[in-house]
């Protein structure tokens, strides 16, 4: 896609709504209304951390038990150019060590570019996408998902309901169902796991076509991402900051440890391309 993408303003300091309330759980698929529904991520009340997403076979993600605020992840630059064609080229080789999609490199590579120009003081990076990718769908692919050249997941990903299981917060339905097929229980969607009322207030469209933005477009998701954490951290280049951003993203240090640990260790390996 060439298209021109959509500006994010910074909003005013009113500190963004919650995404998510706390730890992220994986759910093994089940059938509503005839639909797979193959993920994720909810709010934990009292319940151990979870086991982050393990990586894929061949790749390592080390656990680094970063302090919160001390540091940053190692940040690395997209492939020099960063036009459409070059920044596809660097998805492919980065993917084959990373063995993250090609495609969701691609959505991470681009988001980072439109909010270098649209808000240039965030200095958000790639890796920090990927890092939250890794664990809230293991990059758009959570229980055989994957991901067409269009960037849409099929199929689609959408959480288990809350609905005051048990560990679980209850949200009643604020969407009429439209992003979760669900009319009575609001569930997280998407690559990137957003509630609906954050999608709505959040949600962008990547290509700038005029439709609506989609959370099961892993372009939409990973630039409405990015402008989220970017309203939550300022600037994602120092520690404060990118730790300030993910926290917001879910309030959990065990989270933000597994979401460190993937950003840094993509990043070096993109580093040695």
């Amino acid at each position: 896609m060439s298209s021109p993408v959509p500006t994010i303003d910074r909003p005013t300091p009113e500190p963004p709504p919650r995404r998510r309330l706390g730890w992220v759980i994986l759910v093994v698929a089940a059938l509503v209304a005839g639909v797979t529904v193959v993920v994720i991520g909810l709010d934990r009340l009292s319940t151990p951390p979870p086991a982050p997403v393990p990586p894929p076979p061949g790749f390592a993600v080390p656990e680094l038990n970063a302090a919160p605020g001390a540091t940053v992840p190692t940040a690395a630059a997209i492939a020099k150019g960063e036009g459409t064609a070059t920044i596809e080229v660097w998805a492919d080789r980065l993917s084959e060590k990373t063995e993250i999609p090609a495609r969701s490199l691609v959505a991470y590579a681009r988001a980072e570019v439109a909010i270098r120009s649209s808000d240039p003081d965030c200095k958000i990076n790639w890796a920090t996408l990927a890092g939250v990718g890794r664990v809230e769908s293991h990059h758009g692919r959570y229980n055989g998902t994957s991901i067409g050249d269009d960037g849409i997941l099929t199929p689609p990903i959408i959480g288990i309901p809350l609905d005051g299981s048990p560990g679980v917060k209850a949200i009643a339905d604020t969407d009429g169902g439209r992003l979760d097929g669900d009319t009575t229980w609001d569930r997280a969607v998407g690559a990137m796991q957003f509630l609906p009322t954050t999608w709505a207030r959040w949600g962008v469209r990547e290509n700038g076509d005029g439709a609506s933005p989609d959370p099961q477009d892993i372009d939409d998701a990973a630039l409405s991402a990015a402008g989220y954490l970017c309203a939550s951290g300022g600037d994602l280049s120092s520690a404060a900051g990118w730790w300030q951003a993910v926290l917001t993203y879910n309030e959990s240090v065990t989270y933000g440890r597994n979401v460190f640990d993937g950003a840094d260790a993509y990043a070096r390996a993109a580093a040695n391309l």
